[in-house]
């Protein structure tokens, strides 16, 4: 199994940790709900080390991506990111990722954790004559996220980057550690959300920095499971249990943000074109609100009645809510909200009622 170059610091610190992807990663610090408390109101900080991360380079980086993936990335300039994805020709989706332009690289981040996906995904599309590189970066470089309505205070402290002006998904650049990392604004618990992306050599540095730095705030450290509480309640999908082969990137609520319908072919795009031509998007992410229940697991059955109408992609007991949340993917007609549906688990009907995304905004 894989390690972060922070794992001994993780057990210094308590961690408790489980496997995703083939990687040992911590997921609480013994107490989910501390975790959990200290981003909505203060900060957090965690280690996405786990995270597919690929650098492409060469002249034609731009031209490649650009025939392959789902979104126009033509317009962007250094210091600008977006999110992607790429489809089958049933468009379908395989990965979802954010990349970031840079001057003589691009930089994709998985939003989520598959493992080798979207590497082996695009590999296969890198042509004998294209004037493209990729390297998988996902052991060499490290990902940290500092997260919370003190996250800016905290990065200014510790590194003196201002990204109080840093639109999601863009970055600014910063030498941390003696080494060029990119500061990233995205999107991951629904607060001011900043990842430090950088070479592994220089994490624990960073991390040790962003600890004694972020002291004074209150910083906590955070796992998996506080982290993917944070993630339902902002409504933020990801790559693996809700946007996978299962899903065309509309149905997920994608439309302005992983595609797009005007850029030209890729594999796919007829099937989401049409799909937006003639609006027929057969089922739709939604948030489900589940009263007296345990949390369903992947793939519980939604039923209207006696009727099988979707599935659940990903559950928790939100903290925030003091209830169990999920995502789910009813047909279309049953994905107004206040519709009364019902999840089985464990061969008993549970009552739950669909919600308007996300279930938790900062006020």
């Amino acid at each position: 199994m894989k390690h972060s170059l922070l794992h001994t610091h993780h057990t210094q610190l308590g961690a408790s940790f489980e496997e995703v992807a083939g990687w040992e990663v911590p997921a609480h610090y013994g107490d989910m709900a501390a975790e959990h408390r200290a981003v909505r109101q203060g900060v957090g900080i965690a280690d996405l080390s786990h995270r597919g991360k690929i650098r492409v380079t060469g002249d034609d980086r731009v031209k490649w991506l650009q025939s392959i993936i789902s979104n126009d990335i033509l317009p962007l300039k250094p210091g600008q990111g977006r999110y992607s994805s790429f489809l089958t020709h049933k468009g379908k989706m395989l990965t979802y990722f954010r990349l970031y332009i840079q001057t003589e690289a691009i930089m994709l981040e998985d939003v989520g954790e598959i493992g080798e996906t979207t590497v082996q995904t695009l590999r296969k599309f890198l042509l004998y004559g294209t004037k493209a590189k990729m390297e998988n970066c996902a052991e060499s470089w490290g990902l940290l996220l500092v997260s919370g309505p003190k996250a800016a205070h905290v990065i200014q402290s510790t590194f003196g980057v201002d990204v109080t002006d840093v639109k999601p998904v863009d970055f600014v650049t910063a030498q941390i550690g003696g080494s060029h990392a990119l500061v990233l604004r995205t999107e991951e618990t629904g607060e001011i959300d900043i990842e430090i992306l950088l070479p592994a050599t220089s994490l624990v540095t960073a991390w040790t920095a962003l600890l004694d730095a972020g002291a004074k705030y209150g910083i906590t450290p955070v796992g998996t499971h506080a982290r993917e509480a944070l993630r339902i309640e902002a409504g933020i999908p990801k790559a693996g249990p809700d946007l996978n082969e299962e899903i065309v990137p509309p149905e997920a609520n994608l439309e302005d943000k992983a595609f797009s319908l005007s850029k030209g072919c890729y594999p796919g795009q007829e099937v989401v074109a049409r799909m937006d031509t003639y609006g027929n998007v057969r089922r739709h992410l939604v948030g489900l609100v589940l009263k007296d229940a345990a949390i369903p697991p992947k793939g519980a059955k939604l039923f209207s009645g006696d009727r099988e109408v979707g599935w659940i992609s990903s559950a928790v007991h939100s903290p925030q809510l003091n209830t169990v949340i999920a995502f789910g993917f009813p047909l279309r007609d049953f994905s107004k909200p206040d519709t009364a549906l019902s999840i089985e688990i464990n061969g008993k009907k549970h009552d739950a009622t669909v919600t308007s995304l996300p279930f938790y905004t900062r006020g």
